[in-house]
């Protein structure tokens, strides 16, 4: 593959990851209005809100299969519209079956999304021969930050559901299907599909080798849905803090996040992935220990803070630690780790809540803490000779492509 092409691959997938974030930012960041449109009570919500990422996880095993046959950017350019368009159901639909029709679609392409997205990514990164997972994660975050952002003006304009998604959908669409054109990925493109996988691709992905990362991605899932669905509620009811400052942390957190992402490819080309995971991993311990015995709504915001900057590294090299594990067997390897993606996410917020409730809030930040401090245990599954993609002064690989 051409220089140029490893170019031209690695900018429109960065597109890809940044058109994400903000879909997915403002399906999020509207579900109250969503259940007020379609009168979904509160015993219902949270069954729908538990079937996106089940059906995400059936997206993702589906795609496992799908990209035995054809590249995954194949997937990824067809299911990419597909989770816009059922952004764009969700609202513009009237009844109960049809908030339900849009949110299935939605949560079984974007499974199919999320796992043809990583794979380019790690077969990407190996094209390249040094770090830059961290960078396509880093768009994901700046497109859920405009996301969140235009959802915002959505609620202070008082817009509906269909007139807050209809401008991203019309512009970002559009966008990201011509540049899906220029996906690219590590194969050789003299291979059939499926080919550089191979049949026994499946096979040769050892679950008992695989299931270390898989509890990472669950851990590091857990501490972001403990972030994402109670920062605000534990600022406001346990540390007094105001209405309007509660809604401050998860916009720190995203932002940190973007910037530790942004820096986070040189942290690994110096210091390798392992120094990188152990050192996010402390910090976002560090962050929710803060978080635990914060006296007041700033000291919070501190631990926030530092739970963005932690986290944020983790998954991205949780993928390209499967990538480097299976190297003959990477999209396999990445479709399965990605469904532990929605694992964390399932457990996390009720695991946090059920605490908060029975016991105390404070000592449910204490329970992610635990575990993402666990990682620590698992930091050698990240570790080889290539962790460091490029340390020093390699230039990317050239591959024919034909």
């Amino acid at each position: 593959m051409t220089d140029a092409r490893l170019r031209h691959g690695r900018a429109s997938l960065t597109l890809s990851f940044f058109v994400q974030g903000v879909t997915f930012a403002l399906l999020v960041t509207r579900i109250p209005v969503i259940q007020d449109r379609y009168g979904i009570s509160d015993g219902q919500l949270p069954v729908f809100l538990a079937a996106v990422p089940i059906l995400a996880g059936v997206g993702s095993v589906v795609t496992e299969k799908v990209v035995a046959r054809v590249r995954p950017r194949a997937v990824l350019r067809w299911a990419q519209p597909v989770v816009m368009l059922a952004l764009l159901g969700a609202g513009a639909g009237n009844v109960l079956w049809e908030a339900a029709l849009a949110l299935g679609v939605f949560g079984l392409s974007v499974g199919a999304l999320d796992a043809s997205m990583n794979m380019m990514g790690v077969s990407l990164q190996r094209a390249y021969g040094r770090s830059i997972m961290l960078g396509f994660h880093a768009a994901y975050s700046l497109g859920g930050i405009a996301g969140a952002s235009m959802a915002w003006a959505g609620a202070h304009w008082d817009l509906s559901l269909l007139v807050s998604y209809l401008p991203a959908v019309v512009v970002l669409l559009p966008v990201a299907f011509v540049g899906s054109r220029w996906y690219a990925d590590g194969a050789s493109a003299e291979a059939e599909p499926g080919e550089a996988q191979g049949k026994g691709a499946a096979a040769s992905v050892s679950f008992r080798l695989l299931m270390p990362l898989c509890l990472v991605m669950s851990f590091a899932y857990i501490g972001d849905s403990t972030v994402s669905n109670w920062s605000a509620k534990y600022l406001q009811d346990v540390l007094g803090s105001s209405e309007q400052l509660s809604t401050v942390p998860y916009n720190v957190y995203m932002v940190t996040a973007l910037l530790g992402r942004a820096v986070g490819d040189f942290g690994v080309r110096r210091f390798g992935a392992v120094a990188v995971v152990r050192g996010g991993s402390v910090l976002a311990a560090a962050g929710f220990a803060v978080v635990a015995v914060a006296g007041g709504a700033w000291t919070g915001m501190l631990g926030f803070t530092m739970l963005g900057l932690g986290l944020c590294v983790i998954v991205p090299q949780t993928f390209a630690a499967a990538g480097r594990m299976f190297p003959g067997a990477s999209d396999t390897a990445v479709a399965r780790l990605n469904v532990f993606n929605y694992v964390g996410f399932l457990v996390g917020s009720p695991l946090v809540g059920a605490l908060g409730d029975a016991w105390s809030y404070r000592g449910a930040m204490l329970v992610p803490m635990v575990l993402v401090l666990a990682t620590l245990v698992y930091a050698k599954s990240f570790g080889a000779e290539s962790a460091r993609y490029g340390g020093g002064h390699e230039r990317p690989r050239t591959v024919d492509v034909g």
